[in-house]
């Protein structure tokens, strides 16, 4: 099978641990030596997947902006330096700087097998001990925000928000068209096939990002009953027929994907649809903040539906971990607990439209129309489960789902020989 580039954790944990034993450190107690900065601040660094100076999405202007005040209020004591990149290409340059002995001293990372890889070999630090400091855990909506940030009964990093994978739609199109919100898959064909006929590109998606194609595919999985706890312990099997059918789906909807799909990558497929060039955008609502931030006045005709067929929504949670390698742990916490702190969770809400994770009490009204609508999705789904590739054993296994369906789309190989190379990997890197 081709395999592509894709967003993936590609250091494997024995290598971490070698480049973690090499510094000489343990276990969040700081193994480099702090470095001053001119007025006698500790310099610190922070690693996002976004340009802060470049960017118009919304969230990402929202960090820069706590970034600045953290630095403006702890002046003379701490100060933080970004450290950013693109988001193809961030794992591959965060595990650049683990393995050169230069771990950020906080980094964001999503959680699951992602955040695994910072955790099994000890480069990223428990914080127990600071979020009970001041009360400050006390501040979320409830412990299970820290649910897939907890290992052996230690948080390892501190989520920012919350966001539900939806599809986004152009009320303006689907008006002139004479379709309406799909609930079932039925309709989901039906409704793009309207859009079609009239004219407009029903779907703008990403395969040159493949965890964009694979989203949709996790979405199918779950209306054909896929069970990856099953998967993973060998009680079920990849070619009991389920993913087939569901690889089947995907090819029916490509039909209505733009024609340039394969190689867009994940800004220009959102950029179609806030530009008027597809109808239907089906990705997280953290584009809320892209859409927003990029053509405001596209907000009034973005309107948000739950993706049809299934009754569970995908749901994530981008974190923050502190590196076990900082020099100055205290502020390095410090900062992580600026990006939940009020000034933060509200801009979150009120600018970037995602779910703050603590108790803030933000303005509806000041809030983007889409975030309404997310909760209204999040209101009617009977329960939430984790992105395809962040919900399996490993991130190569996700990794190797991501190439898979995007081989699957490209026509390189069947829906049936998709499910004999799932069930071939499983079987020889995800069960004892």
């Amino acid at each position: 099978m081709k395999k592509r580039k894709i967003l993936a954790t590609l250091v494997s944990a024995a290598m971490l641990t070698a480049t973690f034993a090499s510094c000489g450190g343990t276990e969040g107690s700081g193994s480099k030596k702090a470095k001053k900065n001119e007025d006698g601040s500790v310099e610190l660094t922070w690693m996002f997947w976004d340009d802060l100076n470049a960017t118009e999405d919304l969230i990402s202007l929202g960090y820069k902006d706590t970034i600045e005040r953290f630095n403006e209020d702890y002046k003379g004591k701490y100060h933080v330096t970004p450290i950013t990149t693109n988001l193809e290409e961030y794992y591959t340059n965060l595990n650049a700087k683990v393995a050169a002995g230069e771990t950020p001293d906080v980094f964001i990372v999503s959680p699951g097998p992602q955040l695994t890889d910072y955790v099994k070999p000890k480069v990223a630090a428990p914080l127990d001990e600071y979020l009970e400091k001041d009360g400050w855990k006390d501040t979320f909506t409830s412990d299970a925000v820290f649910s897939q940030q907890t290992y052996d009964g230690k948080i390892y990093a501190v989520p920012l928000n919350t966001a539900a994978a939806c599809c986004f739609y152009n009320t303006e199109m689907f008006e002139k068209a004479g379709a309406s919100v799909p609930k079932t898959w039925e309709e989901m064909l039906d409704t793009c096939a309207k859009l079609q006929d009239a004219g407009y590109t029903p779907i703008t998606i990403s395969a040159g990002t493949a965890w964009c194609l694979s989203m949709v595919a996790g979405y199918l999985c779950e209306a054909e009953g896929v069970d990856l706890p099953a998967l993973a312990d060998g009680t079920a099997s990849w070619e009991d027929g389920k993913l087939e059918n569901a690889c089947n789906k995907l090819l029916d909807l490509s039909k209505y994907f733009q024609k340039t799909a394969a190689g867009d990558t994940n800004d220009v497929a959102t950029a179609n649809f806030y530009n008027g060039d597809a109808a239907i955008l089906i990705q997280g609502s953290w584009a809320i903040g892209q859409i927003n931030g990029q053509n405001p006045d596209f907000e009034s005709k973005c309107g948000v539906f739950q993706f049809p067929g299934v009754d569970r929504v995908i749901a994530k949670s981008d974190s923050l971990c502190m590196s076990s390698s900082t020099a100055c742990p205290e502020g390095a916490a410090a900062l992580i607990k600026y990006f939940t702190d009020d000034a933060a969770q509200k801009y979150t809400a009120e600018k970037g439209g995602k779910i703050p994770v603590t108790k803030v009490d933000y303005n509806k009204d000041e809030a983007p129309a889409q975030l309404a609508y997310v909760m209204d999705v999040f209101g009617g789904a009977k329960g939430t489960f984790g992105f395809y590739n962040e919900s399996m054993p490993t991130t190569e296994t996700g990794s190797h789902f991501d190439d898979t369906m995007v081989s699957v789309f490209l026509g390189e190989i069947t829906p049936k020989d998709a499910a004999k190379d799932m069930e071939d990997f499983y079987a020889a890197n995800c069960r004892s």
